[in-house]
């Protein structure tokens, strides 16, 4: 009987322990109610509660996503457009949480969430013209719309960590105006860069024909100076050696002129037998 009693006891003490032990991980946002009133938060670790009276609230702490749904929105020129688009949250004050969601609900925040993008996302684009959302500082955006959007949040207890736009899209009846005028808009770009390019081609092709001219006009002139040079260097040489022995040097020209003359079996020269011409073959010994 006395072991059975010990049981009870012990089990009743292990159930009062289990109910009195609250552990709240790092990735936990918790808080404790009194008899549904908001006591305390709840630190991460061991905590402790009174059983049947006190009541623990834990949330996820850790980074959420709201996948928001396209939205039509007006831009400055009152161009409709779709535009989608996605935040990242998280839970920062568990208490103020829990008052602005019905007990902490969170389809009621992302609700709330979701009427507050959709307000700043018609604030932000009816600020900017048509061409500074499509293809202006898009950044800009999106940072304006992530700190206009985190000025709010604080009364949810939630911190805004980023604010993304997916897609902009246009509406059917001005969709193809649209395309239209930014591919008239690319192709003047296009015509703007190729005349660019033709222009800077010439520029480079007249400064290669310009250097190709002065490059072969040196090099003539060089090669006119070396040809003056070399001939100036034979004419002294052709001296030297005629000053040395003229008659020797007459005989050898002779020579040549005879070997040029007579080059071909059938050639006929008419010349007086006294000429210069014959000077050194006249002078020739007769062999029998």
């Amino acid at each position: 009987m006395n072991n059975n009693l010990i049981g009870i006891i012990s089990l009743v003490i292990i159930i009062v322990l289990a109910q009195s032990i609250v552990i709240v991980k790092d990735t936990e946002k918790a808080l404790l109610l009194k008899l549904g009133a908001f006591e305390r938060t709840l630190e991460p670790g061991l905590n402790f509660k009174i059983p049947l009276m006190d009541t623990a609230l834990k949330f996820e702490g850790r980074l959420r996503t709201l996948d928001t749904q396209p939205d039509r929105v007006l831009s400055s020129e009152s161009k409709p457009l779709l535009v989608d688009s996605f935040v990242k949250y998280k839970i920062v004050d568990a208490e103020t949480f829990y008052t602005s969601t019905n007990g902490g609900q969170d389809r009621v925040a992302e609700d709330t969430l979701q009427r507050r993008v959709r307000d700043k996302l018609r604030n932000e684009f009816g600020k900017r013209t048509l061409q500074e959302v499509v293809s202006g500082d898009r950044d800009g955006l999106m940072l304006s719309l992530k700190e206009s959007l985190g000025e709010d949040s604080n009364e949810l207890g939630v911190e805004i960590v980023d604010f993304r736009v997916k897609r902009i899209d246009f509406e059917r009846e001005i969709r193809a105006s649209v395309f239209e005028r930014m591919k008239t808009e690319r192709n003047r770009i296009a015509e703007e860069l190729r005349a660019e390019g033709r222009e800077l081609a010439e520029e480079i092709k007249a400064d290669a024909d310009k250097q190709r001219t002065i490059i072969l006009a040196n090099a003539t002139r060089e090669s006119e100076k070396i040809r003056g040079e070399g001939d100036a260097i034979a004419t002294a040489t052709y001296a030297s050696a005629f000053n040395k022995d003229p008659e020797f040097y007459d005989f050898t020209r002779s020579l040549k002129a005879y070997k040029g003359t007579f080059n071909n079996k059938g050639d006929v020269l008419l010349l007086d037998p006294d000429s210069d011409y014959f000077k050194y073959l006249n002078k020739s010994d007769a062999r029998p």
